[in-house]
């Protein structure tokens, strides 16, 4: 299946099931895949509202600010998603966003 039918795909089972975060995270990703950035930015920030603590969608909007080197942007959503993960003491997520500041500040 190719990324045009995943999206169509999770589009419609989002008309279903809209508060769904994983669906919505994933239509994120999707979105990143075609380059479509506003809508990637869209999904990401969406799952964010919908879960303040959905700690994958702040190192994907890291990422993305990112490949737009818009580095300061990245670096607060990095930041952000460091704080959520040391609430939740998810040690992966923290090496992970610490991996990520480091090499921005570099």
């Amino acid at each position: 299946m190719d990324r045009l039918n995943r999206i169509d795909m999770l589009l419609k089972m989002l008309e279903k099931e809209p508060s769904d975060l994983f669906l919505n995270y994933a239509l994120g990703t999707e979105y990143v895949g075609e380059k479509d950035v506003d809508r990637a930015e869209f999904q990401f920030k969406k799952v964010i509202e919908m879960d303040v603590n959905y700690i994958a969608a702040y190192y994907q909007l890291g990422k993305l600010f990112e490949s737009l080197s818009k580095n300061k942007e990245a670096l607060e959503y990095y930041n952000l998603g460091l704080e959520k993960a040391k609430l939740v003491k998810n040690n992966k997520a923290i090496n992970e966003f610490g991996e990520a500041i480091f090499m921005l500040d570099f």
